[in-house]
């Protein structure tokens, strides 16, 4: 039985490139060369590259990308998007728990909840992550996002203070596991209406750290992320629905 995110992407490249959270990437590649300070000889690995809007974007600039993702019908998307756009990237299927490209790039993006914190259990997560570390040069960046845990445990402690429950529902936020069960409903490129179970991890921002402690990073930075505005100047807060997080070997 497929989990609920590879049901999602088998028919969904035209619906997610229709979604508003992909109006950002120009302004979100800008800072990911400011990040690498405009060096156009790094390579650059995309993980969970989707239809390919930051790879190309990054093509585009002149640097040598690579873009994983396991799902094929993303992937053929981005492959068209690519040639449409006249540039050349290495597109290839593969699952972001089990690649292995040794000390291969000079930065690793995982973006917009590309693979990571979507995974059922905290190893498959940690996988990613490892894998990720494992890529990447000595002195190589990893630049990803994910959920932030911040942003609906402060959310259920004022609903319990202002409603005085604290009964837990299906499809609710479990503060024992940092999970959010949701029940999502859309319509894929098919027409076809699909009714989808959702598992997605939020992380605080001290288990990030500590994990890419354990992988060796060096320098570790967590910021707010907004959509289009990747900042250093985003500090985060209880707000934010997702980090930004900047790490260093």
């Amino acid at each position: 039985m497929k989990q609920w995110y590879e049901a999602l992407f088998t028919n969904y490249a035209q619906k997610y490139d229709q979604e508003s959270f992909t109006t950002g990437t120009i302004t979100e590649v800008d800072f990911l060369e400011q990040e690498i300070a405009f060096q156009k000889s790094h390579r650059i690995l995309d993980i969970g590259c989707g239809t390919g809007r930051h790879s190309i974007e990054l093509a585009k600039r002149g640097y040598s990308v690579k873009g994983i993702d396991l799902s094929e019908n993303m992937l053929n998307r981005a492959k068209e998007k690519a040639s449409e756009a006249a540039v050349s990237i290495d597109f290839e299927q593969a699952d972001a728990r089990n690649f292995h490209f040794p000390g291969q790039f000079d930065l690793a993006i995982m973006l917009c909840e590309g693979a990571f914190s979507l995974m059922e259990t905290d190893e498959m997560n940690f996988a990613i992550l490892k894998n990720a570390a494992e890529a990447l040069k000595p002195g190589g960046k990893f630049i990803f996002t994910c959920l932030n845990a911040l942003f609906p445990l402060f959310h259920s402690v004022k609903e319990f203070v202002d409603q005085g429950t604290s009964g837990t529902q299906e499809g609710s936020f479990d503060v024992m596991q940092f999970r959010d069960f949701s029940t999502y409903n859309i319509t894929n490129d098919l027409g076809e209406n699909m009714v989808l179970k959702c598992n997605e991890r939020y992380y605080a921002p001290s288990e990030i750290t500590f994990m890419l402690n354990l992988l060796g990073f060096a320098k570790i930075e967590i910021f707010g992320c907004e959509i289009g505005l990747y900042s250093r100047e985003n500090k985060l807060e209880t707000s934010d629905f997702e980090l930004l997080i900047v790490a260093e070997k």
